[in-house]
């Protein structure tokens, strides 16, 4: 599942292939932008911007952002230039190519091109980023305790308050903290310790290929995360499993040990 971790990578290795290059192909499979080329551009660099990736190319000033957002199931795949695809050809959105490379996007939720200039309107509505040059720990905190009455579990979710933590991160830190998901953000013991452990998890994780919050590299690297058919890893109790979600529409799955993160109050 695409985490601020995954998308991390995902923009470290697009930028290692694209930073610097010209581009000679550029087909973007989405309506709105099946006719734009951007064939002969040079692509600055790529960044991530919490679960957000953005492809900047043309004129510093004046030039383009390819923007995307992974959802639940896209990624990037890059291959040297003529290079067998290792997903089918109708999952591709966007296929870029230079002399050396071909980047190949597939089934990526949300692809669009904004004007460079409107990068802010894009992305400035997140919050500081875990694991960018932007990362700011006392604005998290400032903006998580201006919700008292939100449950963690979705305050850790929302991306205004801090960008980067997915279903995954959400439910094991809130084991790691030891407070049920759906203690109101104001109950929380200490919302310090929690925006540094937020941080701190997602920098550990940045370089690994499969995401552990045990600090085992075994069987057993998650500590509820689907767990509910093997129980709780520290006291095996059985986990819990339901939906939580700010709507319908948001709904997620939520993991959390009854015992050791009992609800109180």
């Amino acid at each position: 599942m695409p985490e601020g971790d995954t998308v991390w990578r995902a923009a470290r290795d697009l930028n290692a292939a694209l930073a610097g290059q010209e581009l000679t192909r550029c087909d973007l499979r989405v309506p709105k932008f099946a006719t734009t080329d951007f064939t002969g551009d040079t692509v600055q660099d790529v960044v991530s911007r919490g679960k957000h990736l953005l492809i900047r190319g043309g004129d510093p000033a004046e030039g383009w952002i390819l923007h995307s957002h992974l959802k639940m199931e896209g990624l990037w795949h890059v291959y040297p230039r003529g290079g067998k695809w290792r997903r089918p050809a109708f999952k591709a959105r966007a296929v870029l190519e230079t002399a050396t490379h071909q980047i190949v996007g597939f089934d990526l939720g949300f692809l669009r091109v904004v004007a460079r200039k409107d990068e802010d309107d894009a992305v400035g509505y997140l919050g500081p980023d875990l694991l960018g040059p932007d990362w700011d720990a006392e604005e998290a905190l400032r903006r998580l305790r201006a919700e008292p009455d939100r449950p963690i579990g979705l305050a850790l979710l929302d991306q205004r308050i801090m960008a980067g933590v997915g279903n995954v991160y959400r439910c094991e830190l809130c084991f790691l903290a030891g407070v049920h998901p759906k203690t109101p953000v104001s109950q929380v013991p200490d919302l310090s310790r929690l925006v540094d452990l937020s941080k701190r998890l997602l920098e550990a994780n940045k370089n690994r290929s499969r995401r552990i919050t045990t600090g085992a590299a075994g069987r057993d690297q998650l500590w509820v995360y689907r767990r509910e058919k093997r129980g709780c890893l520290r006291c095996g109790t059985k986990v819990a499993h339901e939906l939580l979600g700010d709507n319908e529409l948001e709904l997620r799955d939520l993991y959390y040990c009854p015992h050791c993160q009992p609800l109180r109050g």
